[in-house]
């Protein structure tokens, strides 16, 4: 069932992956419209997408960007088809999708590290990863980069998913799982432990990034569209980082406002836990590291890249594994 619904994955990204190209075209005020699908749902944590739109950033690089949302899979899928010329997936799936075949690159890594996390109570009992076996862990689907990384974590540490038991629970009632002791733990984005201590439940977790090189949302585009595109490529990546500069920079409030005023009205109310979030792991964690303090926002380490691609591969997620310096394009590059 677990291979089936990675062999299924694999097929979706593939379908329709026919190397076409997006063409952008100049609107009424002379800028290119081109649109980028975002992973999921809009929310505050895109802040510097949202920001260089409003204040003109993606303006003044001669673009006019539409903000459309979908799954992984199809970013993905859609990009590498050329139906769309950016998109902010997860970069596991990205991952997932190259080493199957679709013709994306990465342009901008804008998290510098992954979200995935193992969380459970502190009450559990559980202390290393050790601990796990013969525990309830739930996942949102076999297809989920938090399952890939559990079972890679597994494995790291001497076990593997066969001495675990394995729920999937959907993304809207996993958290509730773990609070009502369904299970003993989730694989789940890091994010949701400030809201389960929030609550009042003491939570641990053990970081995918302790283990294995990870990353969360990537801006990508197709092989084609960067080849013929390069200029709208260096605009876009160089308006993000505008974007992602002012929120370092102390414009949080700013930017949750923004947010909240123009993308994600149902927020109202619960701004300070999204300013406090952002400060606290977006601006003094996933968006900066050792490589962006030396080489610039959305770098991407080749390095770390290729041992999370040759991982993958070992894992069984695709056939053949593929050098990085083939997937990545370091920010403001056009090959």
């Amino acid at each position: 069932m677990k291979k089936f619904c990675f062999i299924l994955l694999s097929l979706c990204l593939l379908s329709g992956c026919t190397g076409s190209s997006f063409h952008p075209y100049k609107n009424t005020d002379g800028l290119f419209e081109v649109d980028i699908q975002i992973d999921g749902a809009a929310t505050p944590y895109y802040a510097p997408l949202y920001l260089a739109q409003e204040k003109g950033y993606f303006k003044e690089e001669g673009l006019q960007v539409n903000f459309y949302y979908a799954s992984a899979a199809e970013i993905v899928k859609n990009v590498g088809a050329g139906n769309v010329p950016f998109g902010f997936p997860n970069a596991d799936t990205v991952l997932l999708g190259r080493g199957n075949g679709v013709p994306v690159n990465i342009i901008h890594t804008t998290y510098q590290k992954g979200l995935g996390a193992i969380i459970y109570k502190s009450e559990s009992g559980i202390h290393k990863i050790q601990d796990l076996k013969g525990k309830t862990i739930a996942i949102t689907s076999y297809g989920s980069p938090n399952y890939i990384q559990l079972k890679v974590i597994l494995q790291q540490n001497g076990l593997s998913i066969h001495d675990v038991q394995i729920k999937v629970i959907g993304t809207g009632a996993i958290v509730n799982a773990l609070v009502s002791n369904q299970v003993d733990a989730i694989c789940f984005s890091k994010l949701r432990t400030y809201e389960l201590q929030s609550s009042g439940i003491d939570v641990k977790q053990f970081l995918s990034n302790d283990y294995m090189p990870s990353y969360g949302n990537v801006v990508i585009t197709s092989q084609t569209f960067l080849k013929e595109h390069p200029e709208i490529c260096r605009g876009f990546t160089n308006a993000l980082n505008r974007g992602m500069q002012d929120i370092i920079e102390g414009q949080v409030q700013e930017a949750v406002n923004i947010a909240k005023e123009k993308f994600t009205p149902s927020i109202a109310g619960s701004e300070q836990k999204y300013i406090d979030i952002i400060s606290q792991e977006f601006v003094k964690n996933l968006w900066v590291s050792e490589d962006t303090a030396v080489y610039g926002y959305g770098y991407s380490n080749l390095h770390d890249y290729q041992i999370y691609i040759d991982l993958l591969q070992k894992n069984g997620l695709f056939k053949t594994s593929f050098p990085a310096v083939e997937l990545i394009v370091q920010p403001g590059g056009a090959s």
